[in-house]
């Protein structure tokens, strides 16, 4: 039986040290019978009333004037509903005792929790709305095994720690606590004593709702319903079908004229989405949208996983955003970062005062580059918060995929560390096994409960097998940028054409390794930004030469093996770095400011998405050796490049490519089928403001040799320019 209550119990709740207030407050059998206690700081007088009838049944003593009410029930020896009548000076409330509700967590779900497999934590931990003996309210749930004492703080309780301190279960490390009457849209934090005796204010890492930086609570928000996959959907993510992305930081695509603030969700799903569509683009991939305390990451520094970014609206927001682009037919990639997190305060940093998220040892839990702290892939409970994190954008708001950041950075220990600032794997390599398991695992779990979602690796050496099957030994992913591609053709197109001769192979090099993965061809941000310059800006020559190189670079990546990915104002060639405070220059489609370029290119990429999607050859073999075959491809004194491009039922694409300021006439290439090849596209199309040097349409075979070939074509190639050749069907 429960003894009287000690004065230094007492003390410790308001001392706000008490570590376990079940084992105290609510309703107790005692030798007396039925006794009630309750902590109610500042309060002056406590009733206890039936909650079914209404009627008082006693008042409490108050034992403690700060606040602290225990008194016996008489002729009580059963447990019975009750709710306590408190007065504040002048003021009553009824109000239900958040001691009253037995624990709603159970064994299963706490061994799924410390093991780390339960599928979907976010439905268990956080904090959710449900029902506990017939009363509404929220059930806040937290993860923090070390520390001593753990409370809510929020708008309800005048953010004293004092009045809610939680439950905990040992099995499982999780603290627990059921709030009546908490409402929507109520601002909330965990207060934590740590392993050595600090107090610590730490957002909820389960929130699905955040303040906008500068402020740093929580927000009592909804679990969205799931939205499920269709079969539309699932066909677009396909590999064998055209993906077309478009890459966009939603803070700065396009802005408020007025004052320069971000569009909201909404405003940018009116202007976006219709945008994207008339492009031509397939899918749209959004720059992370976790909640991040730091704009200039660009939300590559994210603390709040599971709370979409409250700079653009709610969470509801964005899934309508979600919503409309589907409607449009166009999927969503999310940019994911599992790899790193912040180390504000806030956050997850030392949650319970020791290195819980996070490796203790800075030589593997400490990201020099970036200043960032780096997860702990070994912890089951962490592993479970990162995997699980992937498929709740997945499966609760629609996105159609994701795209994992710096995932080089996560697979090697010694990534950008010099030599003794590391620590080796068990077999003392540099390889760090926990994340690769990890990344299998997340892969799997995504694939096996969100069939058709697809995960994109930004993977940027030459770690093997990243997109195949876990079970075969490989990551999992469904795609991984081509990283050396980008770094070489760039590299290629930097060149006075002139020198371009002597490095003709970075333009080639990539066939050696194209069918070792699946492969996106990324024109990223990361290539805009930093001093890199535009990709306008990196082109060499005049005005005119600029915009040929790059409508003659757009081409050839339209045309080579691989999904495309162009990051936002690529489109219309902006000729200054991405500055991710403004919006982008739309300014220079005005034909009085642009004079006609930035218009040429951009239809030029509209085109080349339209003729991406209605011809199988650019996009249905991308994974097979079957879909292409040089035709010339060591002209180097000329720095001509033609190539074919095949579907799985003998449709023909020839592309070729001369990147310097020379027309090349009667230029001769040798074809495998004879026939007439219709052009279909020229990028150096007066339409895009070239110069109109062409083919008249079209070009007949002749049964003369050439590469090796016995029929051959004749072909005009315009100066800085790719040219499409489609056989005709017979």
């Amino acid at each position: 039986m429960t003894q009287l209550i000690a004065q230094s119990v007492i003390d410790a709740f308001f001392d706000a040290i008490h570590s376990d207030p079940f084992s105290v407050l609510g309703m107790h059998e005692t030798d007396r019978g039925i006794e009630i206690r309750a902590l109610l700081p500042d309060a002056n007088q406590v009733k206890v009333i039936a909650r079914e009838s209404g009627k008082t049944i006693t008042e409490l003593d108050r034992l403690d004037d700060r606040g602290f009410f225990a008194g016996v029930v008489p002729n009580c020896r059963e447990f019975f509903t009750y709710q306590l009548e408190v007065h504040w000076g002048h003021d009553v409330q009824i109000v239900e005792d958040p001691y009253g509700f037995h624990p709603m967590i159970d064994d299963l779900e706490q061994w799924l929790l410390a093991e780390g497999s339960m599928v979907r934590p976010y439905e268990v931990l956080g904090a959710h709305f449900m029902e506990c003996d017939g009363v509404s309210g929220v059930n806040f749930r937290l993860w923090a095994p070390n520390a001593r004492r753990v409370s809510i703080v929020g708008d309800f309780n005048y953010w004293d720690g004092r009045r809610h301190p939680m439950r905990f279960h040992p099995k499982s490390g999780v603290w627990e606590l059921f709030l009546p009457k908490v409402s929507l849209g109520q601002l909330y934090k965990f207060e934590l004593i740590d392993c050595y005796g600090n107090l610590r204010l730490k957002a909820d890492p389960y929130a699905f709702s955040s303040q906008l930086r500068p402020d740093t609570a929580s927000q009592v928000s909804a679990l969205p319903n799931v939205v499920e996959m269709t079969e539309a959907r699932q066909k677009a993510n396909q590999a064998n079908q055209p993906i077309s992305i478009y890459e966009v930081h939603l803070g700065s695509w396009r802005r408020n004229l007025e004052n320069n603030f971000w569009l909201d969700y909404d405003q940018i799903a009116d202007e976006l989405i219709p945008y994207v569509k008339e492009m031509g683009f397939t899918h749209i991939e959004f720059l992370p949208l976790s909640e991040f305390p730091f704009d200039g990451s660009w939300g590559y520094q994210p603390l709040g996983l599971y709370s979409p970014t409250s700079r653009f609206g709610s969470p509801e927001a964005f899934r309508r955003l979600v919503k409309r682009a589907h409607e449009a037919g166009i999927n969503v990639i999310l940019d994911w970062v599992p790899g790193h997190f912040p180390s504000d305060t806030h956050g997850l940093s030392a949650f319970d005062g020791t290195a819980l998220y996070e490796y203790a040892d800075p030589r593997e839990g400490y990201h020099q580059d970036w200043n960032t702290l780096i997860y702990n892939y070994g912890r089951n409970e962490v592993k479970n918060f990162l995997s699980s994190n992937a498929l709740y954008w997945l499966e609760r708001f629609g996105v159609d995929g994701i795209r994992v950041d710096a995932v080089a950075s996560m697979i090697y220990r010694d990534y950008s560390r010099a030599e003794g600032e590391w620590i080796p794997n068990q077999y003392g390599g540099r390889e760090n096994l926990e994340a690769i398991e990890f990344l299998k695992h997340t892969n799997w779990k995504i694939h096996s409960e969100m069939a058709g979602a697809i995960s994109i690796a930004e993977e940027s050496t030459s770690f093997a097998g990243v997109t195949h099957p876990s079970e075969n030994g490989g990551l999992g992913f469904n795609f991984k940028w081509n990283m050396g591609w980008m770094n070489d053709t760039l590299a290629y197109m930097k060149l006075d054409p002139i020198y371009r001769q002597y490095h003709h192979n970075k333009m080639t090099f990539g066939m050696v390794y194209q069918y070792s993965e699946n492969f996106v061809l990324p024109l990223s941000h990361d290539e805009v930004v930093h001093g890199k310059y535009s990709l306008l800006g990196k082109m060499p020559g005049d005005t005119w030469q600029k915009f040929a190189n790059l409508r003659a670079y757009y081409g050839y990546m339209w045309g080579y093996p691989g999904k495309k990915l162009l990051f936002m104002g690529n489109e219309f060639a902006q000729g200054r770095e991405w500055n991710f405070e403004e919006s982008l220059d739309w300014f220079l489609l005005d034909e009085n400011i642009g004079g006609g370029w930035h218009k040429g290119v951009l239809k030029l990429v509209k085109d080349l998405n339209q003729i991406y999607q209605q011809n199988r050859p650019l996009f249905e073999l991308d994974n097979s050796p079957e879909g292409f075959d040089w035709l010339v491809v060591d002209d180097a004194a000329n720095s001509v490049f033609a190539f074919e491009r095949r579907s799985s039922n003998g449709e023909r694409i020839i592309v070729v490519s001369n990147f310097t300021p020379v027309p090349r006439h009667d230029y001769r290439i040798g074809v495998n089928i004879a026939g007439e090849y219709e052009e279909i596209l020229n990028t150096d199309s007066m339409y895009y403001q070239g110069s109109n040097v062409g083919n008249f349409g079209c070009v007949a075979s002749e049964k003369i040799e050439s590469h090796g070939r016995e029929n051959s074509i004749s072909v005009s190639i315009p100066p800085l320019a790719t040219v499409y050749l489609r056989l005709k069907a017979k």
